[in-house]
């Protein structure tokens, strides 16, 4: 083919980078700088050892692939709540919120999922709304797949009364090799069910609270997906 023939049918430059836009998903902002550590680390090892080097930059594309913020589509229908995390169901129980929310409202049903160092790592939003309280609290670094951890380790905790006037609140947990927790949303501002609000960096947990009388849709031992899977049909 010369180079003045004609690109074969359906294809085009800006199709396959399209394309790849759509594969390869974005990095969220919090990441960056780590990434960019990885980089500058695997640059200085590469002048050390060809071999290091090399070992270096797939260390820096795991980072890269650690901190991605896929595109999701999440439900538009009224009185859910979705999945704020990517990761595993680790209980549904009841429990009482927060108490740093200082919430007038008692017991909840709280559904926990558990992030392990392979999943999404981004936060989003559970349901449109607006944020009614925010709050962080430092503690412990316990496994973030014992109960405990929902008690004691480091926190950041939000409250958000959804557009149907349902109260909810979404809880970030450090975990035992967490030890840092990103939130990009305060008390006062508009809730958007899927959008990302923030990180938490490595092994983790995120809790969802949703009001007694709810209709909770997932089990222990279920996969969910940030922004997609819908957790609960919200009552009380």
């Amino acid at each position: 083919m010369n180079a003045n023939s004609p690109e074969p049918a359906g294809f085009s430059a800006s199709h396959f980078l399209d394309l790849a836009r759509k594969t390869v998903p974005p990095m969220h902002p919090g990441g960056r700088p780590i990434v960019a550590g990885f980089a500058v680390g695997a640059l200085v090892l590469r002048l050390i050892n060809r071999r290091l080097g090399f070992l270096g930059f797939l260390a820096t594309a795991w980072a890269a692939w650690f901190f991605r913020e896929p595109a999701r589509v999440t439900p538009t229908r009224p009185n859910i709540a979705v999945a704020a995390a990517d990761g595993t169901v680790a209980d549904v129980l009841e429990a009482e919120p927060p108490a740093e929310l200082g919430l007038p409202f008692g017991r909840m049903l709280r559904i926990s999922t558990f992030l392990n160092i392979f999943d999404v790592h981004v936060q989003r939003l559970p349901a449109t709304g607006e944020i009614t309280a925010a709050h962080y609290r430092p503690g412990k670094f316990l496994s973030a797949d014992l109960d405990k951890a929902s008690e004691d380790n480091e926190r950041n905790s939000l409250a958000i009364r959804t557009e149907d006037g349902k109260d909810l609140v979404v809880v970030q947990i450090a975990g035992l090799v967490a030890r840092r927790i990103v939130c990009e949303v305060k008390a006062g501002e508009p809730a958007v069910a899927g959008r990302t609000y923030g990180l938490i960096r490595f092994g983790s947990r995120v809790d969802l609270y949703v009001p007694l009388g709810s209709k909770v849709l997932v089990e222990p031992g279920q996969r969910t997906i940030g922004g997609e899977t819908v957790l609960a049909e919200l009552g009380g």
